[in-house]
Formats: C-alpha cells, sequence, structure tokens
C-alpha cells in the first residue's frame, strides 16, 4: 500500500520531512519513503492530503489486566478468566485504535495478559504489541505479593524470575520498593537491600532479560541504579521529607552513568497538578534536576491502577510535557524512538524508517506544534494493517 500526500515526521528527526511525503508498506513493514508522484504498478493507494503522519506511539507502563474503574486491588483476581480475557482484548483493542502500536505490560498474576499478546501476534484479535514481564518478583507481603511472585531471598527470587521465564515472560519486573495500593506496603520502603537487588538483576541479565523496577523511595532507586536495571519505573524520589521531596543529585548521576532510562508514569489524571502552582513547580524543578544529570526519560502511564485509561496516552504526553518540561518533539520521541531504544524495540518500531514496522498514526495537525492533535487518528496503521473505519 503507497500513503501519500502525508507531512512526514520520522521519529527522530526535529522537523516534518521535507524530502519525503509518501510511504510504501509492503508485508506489513516500511519499505521505502518515497514522492507522491512515484506510481507502483499493482499496488493500491491511499490519500491522505493535509495530514501528518507519526511513528505509532509506545506505552512503555501498563497493566491489562486491571480495570481502571475497580479501586479494589484484590477484586481484578476473582474475576472469571474467560471474562477478564475478554475485557483485556477489549482493552487492547481500544489502545491500538488510539494509536498505541506497542507497550510493555509491566504485571499481572495469572499471565493472561501472555495470552492476550500471543492472540494478537497471531492476528487473532487488534491490539498493540506487548511485551510482558508476567508476576513482579516482590517481597513477603510486599507490593503487588497477590499477584504471586513473593520472595524472601534471592534463591526464591531466582525460583520466582524461572517461573516467569517458563511462562514466556519478555522481561523481568521487580518492586524495589513498595506501592500505594498494597496494604500494609509503604512507597518510601526498600524491599530488597542492595546486594539483593545486584543478584537478581544479574540473574536476570545472564539469562537475556531485561529488568524494569518499580521504584518510589530513594532507598529503592539507588539499589536499582547501583544494580543495573534497564529502567526505573516512576522514580518518584519518595524519602523523610515526603512524596518526590528527596531528589538525590548522585543516584540522578548514577542512573545517567549507567544508562538506565526513566519511566515516570506521568498519566493524563496529572492535569490537576498543571496550574497548582506549588506542586507544579516542586515537578518541573524535579524532572529539570533529572535532566540535566543526564536521565532519558520515555512516555508511560501505570494504565489499569484507578482512573488511568489503557488507550489515552496521547492526552497524557501534552501533560507530560509540560510538567517534565519537554518540547513537543522530545515528547513525541519519548513516545515513539526513545521508547523503542529503551524497552528493545529500537529494531522492530519507533521510527519511520525502511525495514521497520509499519506502526503508523496519522492525525490531521501537526503534533510538532499540537501535541493534542494525536488524540483523534484519522487512522492507525499496526504492522501494515489499517485499525479505523
Amino acid at each position: 500500500m503507497l500513503l501519500r500526500n502525508l507531512k512526514i515526521w520520522d521519529g527522530v528527526s526535529d522537523e516534518i520531512s521535507s524530502d519525503y511525503d509518501a510511504v510504501l508498506i509492503s508485508q506489513g513493514r516500511i519499505k521505502k519513503l518515497t514522492s507522491a508522484d512515484e506510481k507502483v504498478a499493482g499496488v493500491p493507494t491511499r490519500d491522505y492530503e493535509g495530514c501528518y503522519i507519526v511513528p505509532g506511539l509506545i506505552d512503555a507502563h501498563i497493566h491489562l489486566c486491571l480495570d481502571p474503574a475497580e479501586m479494589d486491588p484484590f477484586a481484578h483476581g476473582k474475576v472469571a478468566v474467560d471474562l477478564q480475557l475478554q475485557h483485556m482484548a477489549d482493552r487492547a483493542g481500544l489502545m491500538v485504535k488510539a494509536g498505541i502500536t506497542s507497550a510493555r505490560d509491566l504485571g499481572g498474576g495469572r499471565w493472561l495478559e501472555l495470552k492476550i499478546r500471543d492472540r494478537i501476534n497471531a492476528g487473532e484479535i487488534p491490539g498493540p504489541r506487548l511485551l510482558c514481564s508476567g508476576q513482579p518478583i516482590t517481597s513477603e507481603k510486599g507490593h503487588c505479593h497477590f499477584w504471586g511472585g513473593e520472595c524472601t531471598d534471592v534463591n526464591s527470587a531466582q525460583v520466582v524470575m524461572d517461573r516467569q521465564i517458563e511462562a514466556g515472560a519478555d522481561l523481568i519486573k521487580i518492586m524495589a520498593t513498595g506501592g500505594s495500593i498494597t496494604p500494609g506496603s509503604r512507597p518510601v520502603d526498600a524491599q530488597f537491600d542492595e546486594a539483593t537487588m545486584v543478584a537478581i538483576v544479574e540473574q536476570a541479565r545472564a539469562k537475556g532479560f531485561k529488568v524494569a523496577a518499580h521504584c518510589h523511595g530513594v532507598s529503592g532507586i539507588h539499589h536499582a541504579a547501583v544494580a543495573g536495571v534497564n529502567t526505573i519505573e516512576h522514580c518518584s524520589w519518595v524519602g523523610p521529607n515526603g512524596w518526590g521531596a528527596d531528589y538525590d543529585e548522585g543516584i540522578a548521576a548514577l542512573i545517567a552513568q549507567k544508562g538506565i532510562w526513566v519511566s515516570p508514569t506521568v498519566n493524563s489524571g496529572w492535569r490537576r497538578h498543571i496550574g497548582n502552582a506549588n506542586v507544579q513547580k516542586a515537578l518541573a524543578t524535579r524532572f529539570s534536576r533529572m535532566r540535566k544529570a543526564g536521565c532519558r526519560l520515555i512516555a508511560s502511564t501505570d494504565a489499569g491502577i484507578p482512573n488511568v485509561w489503557h488507550h489515552e496516552l496521547s492526552s497524557a504526553l501534552a501533560v507530560f510535557s509540560v510538567l517534565a518540561g519537554l518540547s513537543n518533539v522530545e515528547t513525541l520521541r519519548a513516545a515513539t524512538s526513545d521508547c523503542a531504544d529503551a524497552i528493545g524495540l529500537k529494531q522492530e518500531t519507533g521510527q519511520i524508517t525502511p525495514g521497520l514496522s509499519a506502526d503508523l498514526l496519522l492525525c490531521d495537525g501537526n503534533p510538532l506544534q499540537d501535541l493534542t492533535t494525536l488524540q483523534k487518528p484519522v487512522q492507525v496503521f499496526s504492522r501494515g494493517q489499517e485499525q479505523l473505519g
């Protein structure tokens, strides 16, 4: 298929391309960027006069098994499997129609998200390309222990890890700190000491798996940084002085030195902070200091937690841009090429370039000038297949 008369942003450049205005798709991949005047015998064309095209969006942190309308964290596991799978398939379908063509699922208790991943890959249902971690490794009665990943030491953590690998997980998730939704768990507390974190991450790496670490508290962030995880989720800098109030320059420098990506899970609900002078200033200062230290940010929402909907990444990006002090193009990279690099999909997606998957989002405005135009896609292509209309 030849997509003609487009204004192309390739996922990395500072500006819209002046060299090409058409994309040729073949067998689900981008064959070449070309001119709208080119005639390709036997290939159907779509004329998108005036539309802009960007790589499909990537959400680095979702939970497909969670219903955002459900406030009780224990309720999700009580839903019958067949019904849960249908709900998850519905969420996946809404995601891809919203232009989210890839995502990382960072935790569930019954490996149902892996079944959804496999059905999407087989072409049975629509949805984004998924990378799934399965049950997160957590401490005894620790954050999300109800998902089945409890351990007490390195050896039992290895048992949990091997169980995820056997189930077909794509990466390993570890809860470096407590979390808000688990009764008895505190975000400020590290769940593993430094030596244990290092050992677990080394074991995962030896088996060829990337590691994502849930980190709210400063001590847990430090342990994850020392261990050299691939991504730090949330990175909330919680300490004795409160939520986000204990930023540590030395830890931030270590994160940057080790090339760890920060996935801060800024969702559209964070819009409530814009205009709240004290909160917005505190967030802006923290993000600014991290970026000055060399920390690299990627787009993520933690979709599935209460009131955070799986298909709303595009509306979250405008909020992310304001709070993190990112330009529009920096925000777009965080949700496309940078995110693909961070989660191990750089050779598959994240850019509009020959050889990569034809994961594409078309909109009727210039997202480099207005990110909100992403919220109303004209068309979405996932692996070369049209998703709308």
